[in-house]
Parts: C-alpha cells; sequence; structure tokens
C-alpha cells in the first residue's frame, strides 16, 4: 500500500473546468479493505431509492451544509451507507473528479480501512455490499466498453462483470481512474 500512497500523493490533478464551477457537489469513496488480498467495496444501491436505485456504487452522495469540504462528504456517506465509524477509515487520496448524468460534479477519494472491520449497511441506502479483489481489478477485464454521453461530455466507460454483479457508468470510470492513476505501474515504478 505504501506504492499507492505514494502514486496517490504524487497525482496533480486539475481544476474543476469552468463549465462545471456551479454545479452541485458530491462527493464518493474508493474504499479499500487492506489484508492479504486488499478489496474495493462497492455498494448495491437500495431498490427504494429516488435514483440509481439497484445499482452498484461506491459509497458517497450529495454535499451537505454542514461537511466542511468534500472529504467529509465522502467519509460521512461511507460512515453512513457501510455503519463503520469515522476512525476506521484512513483518506490517502484524491481522484478527478467527473460530472454525473444528473449534472453533479462527483469528486472521488480513496481511503482505507483495516481487514477486521465490520460493515453494517444501512439497509434504507444499500441493499447489499461485496468486493472486488484489487488484483482482479488490475487486469481490467472489462465486458464491453460503452459510449455514454453525459452533461455535454463524452465519456467511453468500462463494464465489469463481477461474481454476478454489473459494475458500470460512473462508478465503473472513476474504478478505471484508480486503476490507471494509482494501481498500474508508471514509467517502470
Amino acid at each position: 500500500m505504501k506504492v499507492l500512497r505514494s502514486r496517490l500523493a504524487a497525482l496533480r490533478l486539475s481544476p474543476r473546468p469552468d463549465a462545471y464551477l456551479a454545479r452541485a457537489d458530491a462527493a464518493v469513496m474508493v474504499l479499500i479493505r487492506l489484508g492479504l488480498t486488499p478489496t474495493v467495496v462497492l455498494t448495491v444501491r437500495a431498490s427504494a431509492l429516488s435514483s440509481h436505485a439497484g445499482e452498484v456504487a461506491l459509497p458517497g452522495g450529495k454535499r451537505d451544509l454542514s461537511d466542511a469540504d468534500l472529504a467529509a462528504t465522502a467519509r460521512r456517506e461511507t460512515v453512513e451507507e457501510l455503519g463503520v465509524a469515522m476512525d476506521q477509515i484512513e483518506l490517502i487520496g484524491e481522484l478527478p473528479g467527473l460530472i454525473s448524468k444528473h449534472g453533479l460534479w462527483v469528486t472521488p477519494f480513496v481511503g482505507m480501512m483495516p481487514e477486521t472491520v465490520v460493515l453494517k449497511p444501512n439497509q434504507d441506502e444499500v441493499s447489499d455490499v461485496f468486493e472486488v479483489p484489487l488484483s482482479w481489478l488490475e487486469k481490467d477485464v472489462r465486458v464491453a466498453t460503452e459510449r455514454l454521453a453525459r452533461q455535454g461530455v463524452i465519456q467511453m466507460a468500462p463494464i465489469y462483470e463481477f461474481d454476478g454483479y454489473r459494475i458500470w457508468g460512473l462508478t465503473a470510470l472513476i474504478l478505471l481512474d484508480f486503476l490507471t492513476l494509482a494501481l498500474r505501474p508508471v514509467d517502470g515504478a
């Protein structure tokens, strides 16, 4: 995980494009469970939710006025959705922001938690939780690539299938950024 930390620390993120400065903010967490086989924690959104019901997602959501910053949003939402304690999440970096299909500017953060943390999903928000090994994600075994037209931006998003779950859309785009910017070696590193 030392290499992951250094790669995230070395990222030089571009500022949000002017066209999206007035957009509402959201934040998500690429949450890594440490252990012999580190994993990324993903959720399936509850079917009663008004948006993205039943879809695979990273923990996260819209920024509240009480959130000090977007990192606080990502932490708060992760705590609310997964039932973990705030001090069980160590924030280690940020990934480039993206525009969602609903026009939110979404900022992804990367966090780590110990292997021993027990998840207690909030059933009002999450119907299921599963974990994808980083070693599987590194292989980039997409089953397809889809063309997404979002808020005037064309995005080419991978589609992954893991253990019966379909990972696509913004979640897949964020995981691809995580893969290419933080997991894969650059210049032989």
